[in-house]
């Protein structure tokens, strides 16, 4: 759906949902992208709306996403509001005709993030969800050696993610974010229903398990460690995937702050395995015959970041062509596994993906 890119041309990019991470890491990446003007930003609160397009110079700034989808023409449009809205306000911004940065989770229920597929299609408009470490040189290997057979027919999934988060998803303050310009809402990381660990963290694993691997997620069955005020804070699945591989996941908020990130994906194959590791910042595929390879991976390049998504966003906007490693399939498997978890953890049943 890439159109030719027009030399000097800039992407007309506005946001939904200038909160902590928007202003952290999306704002500052395409203020200082050359091919970016960024036209428009709708928050809540006067106050915070005004110091959010001061400092990175929008010409227009609303208090609501309706008003600025009605007034300000724009190619692309990021949604990074509050978890339970992504899906709402990514229709809207379907709907005008803009392609689609959303946030994880793409939606918090299956059905939504179906709609959101059909309209983007029926626009002729891309979705990308930001999986950060999708979109890093060792994820991609990942994904080629899968896609190409190295590993023959998937058999076992076994992937676990920890971070340190427990704070934030129990209702406190993220440690480390007091000097920022806003902190972390609690009231979207705190919420039973669509804040916890599985919204909040574990889809970012599961972006990677699903761009990795094209599996199809049939059901789940999960085990929920809870937090005093009831979200989600350690989760524990027993999967199985369409073609009959099985998968073992763990997540878990429980990190000691200042940690790192904890991502670590094991494939196994008819034909081998693969192991990919951030923290330990390794990639190796190990086969039966004895081809063996591995990637070497520089040192700290394990740590999360997301700035090369917001990077190909743009590249979408000006109709480059680039690869979308979080497009809204990989978006759509990610919820539906976390949506099939907890109502498993509810129900202590095995569920079948919707």
């Amino acid at each position: 759906m890439a159109e030719t890119a027009q030399a000097g041309r800039k992407a007309r990019i506005g946001i939904i949902g200038a909160g902590s991470w928007a202003v952290a890491n999306h704002l500052p990446i395409l203020k200082r992208h050359p091919g970016v003007e960024l036209v428009g930003v709708a928050r809540p609160g006067a106050a915070e709306l005004a110091k959010v397009k001061e400092a990175f110079g929008f010409a227009h700034a609303y208090e609501t996403y309706e008003e600025l989808l009605a007034n300000v023409e724009m190619d692309g449009v990021i949604i990074a509001s509050p978890h339970h809205l992504h899906a709402e306000q990514a229709m809207a911004a379907l709907a005008k005709g803009s392609h689609v940065m959303v946030e994880k989770p793409m939606a918090t229920n299956s059905d939504d993030a179906r709609k959101l597929i059909a309209a983007a299609e029926a626009a002729g408009r891309e979705i990308l969800v930001p999986y950060g470490w999708s979109f890093q040189p060792y994820f991609k290997k990942a994904h080629e050696l899968v896609a190409s057979g190295r590993i023959g027919r998937i058999r076992h999934v076994s992937a676990q993610m920890a971070t340190p988060i427990e704070d934030l998803v129990s209702g406190g303050e993220l440690q480390g974010t007091e000097n920022e310009m806003f902190r972390p809402e609690r009231a979207t990381w705190a919420h039973p229903g669509t804040g916890g660990y599985g919204w909040g963290q574990l889809v970012h694993m599961l972006g990677g398990l699903f761009y990795v691997t094209d599996l199809e997620p049939q059901s789940v069955f999960a085990l929920l460690g809870k937090s005093a005020i009831d979200t989600d804070i350690h989760n524990a699945l027993a999967m199985t995937f369409a073609g009959g591989a099985t998968g073992s996941l763990s997540g878990s908020a429980s990190v000691p702050p200042g940690s790192a990130f904890q991502v670590d994906i094991r494939l196994f194959g008819t034909e081998g395995m693969l192991l990919l590791d951030v923290e330990r910042e390794r990639l190796w595929l190990r086969r039966l015959d004895g081809q063996d390879e591995e990637m070497a991976i520089e040192p700290g390049a394990g740590a999360y970041t997301c700035v090369t998504p917001v990077e190909a966003f743009v590249d979408i906007c000006l109709g480059i062509p680039t690869e979308n490693c979080g497009n809204a399939q990989v978006g759509l498997r990610s919820v539906q596994v976390v949506e099939a978890m907890l109502k498993s953890g509810e129900t202590r049943t095995m569920v079948d993906v919707a």
